[in-house]
């Protein structure tokens, strides 16, 4: 770990004596049931109210108990304590939710300062009730968009964001069952998740994990996401992503595991992965830079990972490592993507590694350290496409190696093994690496093998 990512860890991560944490304000003090069909929204908000005009302190949802809620706006300084045993139900109506589609979250804090979640207990999006149709390839959603605030089935509220807020906590939760993205921070400032347990409906379409947008100086460390969409995923539409440090995760997702973009407007740099653990996901380590923000100094290390085939509605063709930048639409502007390490990296999986860059744009300073990569299929899903999507080249038919490479300029490989499955490559053909008619140039290999195993 960087001596920089360390040193603001273990800074963030601090215990902070603060005497207005002492301060509780219980809900049902404010009139709260937790009966699961009478809304609590009233009396939550009180407790909140209350709590953030005392200064500070902890808003307490006692167990046992169901907490119908509408939305709950948070304020400075207040930290929501759903306890151990204690569930926080977020409606299910439209009206449930503020008027502007960008607060629709079943728990809100904007401009605040020292606002968290915690308690042990859980907060659930009863995204069960917004399928209209169950589907084993992807469920068909509700949709909300009567309004015209947005159009097709992401119309949905999300769980629980952070916006232009500072110090931001949350730990030991369990964030469950999103009806969209799950936990989100736009634009917030010195961020520590920790110890979140996030259970997505594994066939629902855009329930991601944690998005980070825009924000800055953002730890995450302890967590274990299990969703359908992408899991842990970088953003830059809004404003940069600089110093994001992620530790000691496990993750399981039917997209990206982890995954920077699509939207990627503003640059993104001095990111860290460290010590996470993906299974049967449907891409590992991915990034999408398709509008003009550019990404350097990033390190993926010491990560185990097991990818596979799922069917090709969502994206993700089973790649290990997947680098892309390329315009978005014809004339766009193209970011960069330099100086990113992959050190101490193993994978089983069903596909090879992706790296493209695009004409005006190629991969630069691209490390691959200590990197043990396995090739066998197990699925019965078609192989033979490379995923460019969203935009770009979107699907395109090719012959399956284990790497392919497009456009790149700096490239080193050092101590890298490529392990073939003999007899469990259907489709494949066994070719280390595929280069696509393109610049390509600075390259280096030492100690690099290719081999056939049992």
């Amino acid at each position: 770990m960087a001596a920089s990512h360390l040193l603001l860890l273990l800074l963030l991560l601090a215990p902070v004596a603060d005497s207005a944490a002492t301060r509780v304000f219980s809900v049902t003090d404010y009139g709260a049931a937790g009966d699961g069909s009478s809304y609590d929204t009233a009396a939550i908000q009180a407790a909140v109210n209350a709590c953030g005009e005392a200064g500070g302190g902890r808003v307490l949802l006692p167990a046992p108990g169901d907490y119908l809620t509408a939305t709950v706006h948070l304020r400075s300084r207040v930290v929501l304590e759903v306890a151990p045993g204690a569930r926080l139900l977020g409606g299910t109506r439209q009206r449930d939710y503020p008027a502007e589609r960008r607060r629709w979250y079943v728990v809100l804090a904007e401009n605040t300062t020292g606002a968290g979640v915690t308690g042990g207990g859980e907060i659930n999006g009863q995204g069960g009730t917004f399928v209209v149709r169950p589907s084993d390839q992807k469920n068909v959603m509700v949709s909300w968009n009567a309004t015209g605030h947005c159009r097709g089935d992401e119309c949905r509220p999300r769980l629980v964001g952070f916006v232009d807020s500072e110090d931001v906590t949350v730990h030991d939760i369990t964030l469950n069952q999103p009806a969209y993205w799950c936990l989100h921070l736009v634009r917030c400032d010195h961020s520590v998740i920790r110890n979140v347990s996030i259970y997505g409906d594994f066939d629902t379409p855009n329930n991601d994990g944690i998005d980070i947008e825009g924000s800055n100086n953002t730890i995450i460390t302890g967590c274990s996401i299990d969703t359908g969409d992408d899991a842990i995923c970088p953003k830059s539409l809004t404003g940069p992503v600089h110093n994001l440090t992620v530790t000691n995760c496990r993750i399981r997702t039917k997209s990206s595991a982890i995954k920077f973009g699509s939207a990627s407007s503003f640059n993104f740099e001095r990111l860290l992965f460290d010590n996470i653990t993906i299974v049967d996901s449907h891409r590992g380590l991915g990034m999408q830079i398709r509008d003009g923000g550019n990404v350097s100094n990033v390190v993926f290390s010491n990560i185990k990972m097991r990818t596979r085939y799922y069917h090709p509605s969502w994206w993700g063709r089973a790649e290990p490592i997947y680098i892309t930048t390329c315009p978005r639409y014809p004339g766009s502007k193209e970011g960069t993507i330099s100086d990113v390490f992959f050190i101490n990296i193993s994978s089983v999986s069903e596909n090879g590694v992706f790296l493209a860059g695009s004409r005006h744009s190629l991969l630069r300073n691209l490390k691959f350290k200590n990197v043990d990569l396995t090739y066998r299929r197990w699925t019965n899903y078609t192989g033979g496409l490379y995923d460019y999507r969203p935009g770009c080249q979107e699907l395109v038919k090719h012959k399956t190696g284990g790497m392919m490479l497009e456009q790149i300029s700096g490239l080193e490989i050092d101590n890298v093994r490529m392990r073939w499955s003999r007899g469990e490559l259907k489709g494949w053909d066994v070719n280390p690496l595929l280069f696509r008619p393109s610049t390509i140039d600075r390259l280096s290999f030492h100690d690099w093998q290719s081999l056939n195993v049992q």
